[in-house]
């Protein structure tokens, strides 16, 4: 007797909880090791061949010499300007537009809303390469722009928009803002859906006039999806190589040329250097941290 009951108090070493946790665990380590190959460990071996200079069998080990060319590089410095003129002027007005065209599109009076959401969406299933030709020949000089331009007398002759440093870095811009505002938008739009519509309602009776409920309602309650979106284009943006590379090829000279796109250059046109190429990307890897962490402090209220 004493032995059955010694028996019944002994609990099984795969409980049902136990077996559950160890089932999270087993989906959990598949998704762990996808990250661990596809990111964590191509970014050690960035670090390792940041170390070492040249390409393929000619690499020998350079310690902190890459490094110091950071400092050295006469092109990095426009690259980088470049970029963040990409990054400024882009990102914060994509961020606003998709706003404005979330709360527009949200208004449950418009009449297909389904229609315009689609049309607006659209462009982010273009694929990068197809959508920056069809720029490139849109803003030729006997493009459809200077074509227009010319007919409504805008323009006496064609103007070279690809040829000229800052309307080249303009038509990327718009390229940009007319690709990803509807991804942004989509965002938004989910976010707002959330909100009651009953706190829209009590700020109307109170006299809150459109403006202000965007400020006072929309804005505070999209801060995690603002925060979001905002964090994904700066990362984006400093990421960004399709669209130099195929409506402008980083010119005229490289006044288009992005810091991904040099990272490219120098790891497999000019000389190739894949360590100075490692390198310059571990300066993008900081660069993003350092925005990202900014961005959080200054729109994440918990910090």
């Amino acid at each position: 007797m004493q032995t059955a009951k010694q028996e019944a108090k002994i609990k099984p070493f795969f409980t049902m909880t136990r077996k559950r946790g160890l089932t999270g665990w087993l989906f959990l380590s598949v998704a762990s090791a996808l990250i661990i190959l596809t990111s964590f460990y191509p970014f050690v071996r960035a670090i390792e061949m940041a170390m070492y200079s040249g390409a393929g069998t000619r690499m020998q080990f350079a310690g902190l010499v890459n490094f110091q060319r950071l400092l050295i590089d006469p092109h990095l410095k426009q690259v980088l300007s470049n970029t963040f003129l990409f990054l400024l002027v882009q990102v914060p007005m994509m961020i606003l537009l998709g706003l404005i065209l979330a709360a527009m599109l949200n208004d449950p009076k418009l009449k297909g809303k389904g229609i315009f959401r689609t049309a607006i969406f659209l462009p982010c299933a273009v694929g990068l390469v197809a959508y920056s030709l069809v720029f490139r020949q849109m803003f030729a000089v006997d493009g459809i722009v200077n074509t227009a331009l010319l007919t409504f007398g805008i323009l006496d002759t064609p103007y070279n928009f690809l040829g000229t440093a800052w309307s080249a870095r303009m038509v990327i811009i718009i390229g940009l803002m007319w690709r990803w505002t509807g991804y942004n938008m989509m965002f938004y739009l989910a976010g707002l859906q959330q909100i009651e519509p009953s706190i829209y309602e009590a700020a109307r009776i109170d006299g809150a006039n459109v403006i202000q409920q965007f400020r006072k309602i929309t804005l505070p309650l999209l801060r995690p999806m603002i925060l979001l979106t905002a964090i994904m284009s700066t990362t984006g943006t400093l990421q960004l190589f399709d669209e130099p590379f195929n409506l402008t090829n980083g010119g005229p000279g490289i006044a288009t040329r992005t810091i991904a796109f040099h990272v490219f250059n120098v790891g497999f046109q000019q000389s190739p250097n894949l360590g100075y190429a490692s390198a310059v990307a571990l300066l993008i890897f900081v660069i993003a941290a350092i925005l990202g962490l900014i961005q959080i402090k200054v729109g994440d209220k918990r910090w």
